[in-house]
């Protein structure tokens, strides 16, 4: 269970750039309403168009990151002084890197894959089972329409959340397939089954990539793999439409994402994913048995800024539709999220929070972006000034 904490009431603050619509309001005709216009032929509707500054051209650049193997890296000195030098270079400037030897079976990575495009396929009626409550992660959304009025992403969802605690006796823990046959029924136990052993797998394959993340930073392969090692992950299933206008919408806004690591298996050749680096947004394309990683909010704080949650996106095609799974890495609810101890200690560039507090503030609260985290501080630690502008950054703390 989510640790308690204080109300904060942020709906009506000048600091945030766009207000969800009501959490408490539930419109049973809104994923009716998406789905109907995206079949529209010709044009997309108003509430998909985003501005031009989002919505700006792509290059058709592809980002330069290293591609890091986590298996040389887990058996030999040799393998992760070179996977940990590359992550760091990557993570202080961009935060994204692709992996192999991560010990994923390709059938099943192939079978979550399949098993994600069978559920987006089914009537709406089915998929509304596992409708996502208000304020919630969990659950099936289109394009986010119980959240937002506007600037809709041009997809459908499936989240789920995946917990940690059972490392060891994994054979005891069902959690994932027990959400699958309570919100959609028996019939979905074998997809359930399937989901609950790939979280298992990318958890397995997190917690490897946080040894290096550790060596890294100077702190040892255990300090992140411990911190992590009962922590509370999201799973999340994306399906892009074709889409009539893609020059006018976005599949996925741009934003950072909250979570600590997000490991991306993007489906076939068909490219979306774009990193902003240097003015420009970037492709990091799809290659058979690599894994796409990003540092999320979480691990920026943790590493007190010094690693990067970069700004990135999804882009949709006219002709194509495009499937991925991303798993969120998160620490465990209750735990305190701040930076190491250290010799010679850097002044804080945020205060101590708990993933609970985070999730809550980007669930009810905010629209993640490239301010989140800043945002989030100020949620934490209100100004005494209200005229006090949130571009300024967030506030040191010694």
């Amino acid at each position: 269970a989510a640790m308690p904490f204080p109300a904060m009431e942020v709906a009506r603050s000048p600091h945030l750039p766009c207000v969800p619509v009501d959490a408490n309001a539930t419109d049973s005709n809104s994923a009716t309403d998406v789905l109907d216009l995206w079949r529209q032929q010709k044009q997309i509707p108003a509430p998909f168009v985003w501005p031009n500054a989002d919505a700006r051209p792509s290059s058709m650049l592809e980002l330069d990151v290293p591609v890091v193997d986590i298996g040389a890296a887990l058996h030999s000195a040799a393998g992760m002084g070179r996977a940990a030098a590359q992550v760091a270079e990557a993570c202080a400037s961009h935060g994204f890197f692709q992996v192999t030897g991560h010990g994923v079976d390709p059938a099943l990575a192939r079978a979550a894959l399949d098993g994600a495009a069978d559920f987006f396929r089914l009537p709406l009626a089915t998929k509304q089972g596992a409708r996502r409550s208000p304020g919630t992660v969990e659950g099936y959304a289109s394009a986010h329409a119980d959240r937002f009025a506007a600037k809709l992403p041009w997809k459908e969802t499936l989240s789920f959340s995946h917990n940690h605690d059972d490392v060891g006796a994994r054979g005891n823990s069902h959690v994932v397939v027990d959400y699958f046959t309570s919100a959609l029924g028996d019939d979905f136990k074998h997809l359930g089954e399937v989901y609950q052993e790939y979280c298992e797998a990318m958890e397995e394959a997190s917690l490897a990539i946080m040894e290096v993340l550790g060596m890294s930073l100077g702190l040892g392969r255990g300090y992140y793999r411990d911190y992590f090692a009962d922590g509370s992950s999201i799973m999340r299933c994306n399906y892009y439409p074709r889409c009539p206008e893609p020059d006018r919408t976005l599949g996925t806004g741009p934003h950072c994402d909250p979570s600590a690591l997000t490991i991306l298996l993007q489906d076939g050749d068909v490219d979306g994913l774009q990193v902003l680096v240097d003015g420009a947004w970037r492709f990091v394309r799809p290659k058979t048995g690599e894994l796409v990683v990003n540092i999320g909010d979480t691990f920026m704080a943790l590493s007190n800024g010094r690693y990067k949650s970069c700004l990135h996106r999804a882009v949709v095609h006219r002709e194509k539709e495009r499937r991925s799974l991303a798993y969120f890495l998160a620490p465990r609810e209750d735990r305190v999220v701040r930076p190491p101890p250290s010799p010679a200690p850097a002044p804080r560039l945020y205060p101590d929070f708990t993933w609970a507090e985070l999730m809550r503030f980007t669930q009810r609260h905010y629209r993640a972006d490239a301010r989140t985290l800043d945002a989030f501080a100020r949620w934490l630690d209100p100004p005494t000034c209200s005229a006090t502008p949130l571009s300024h950054g967030p506030k040191l703390l010694n």
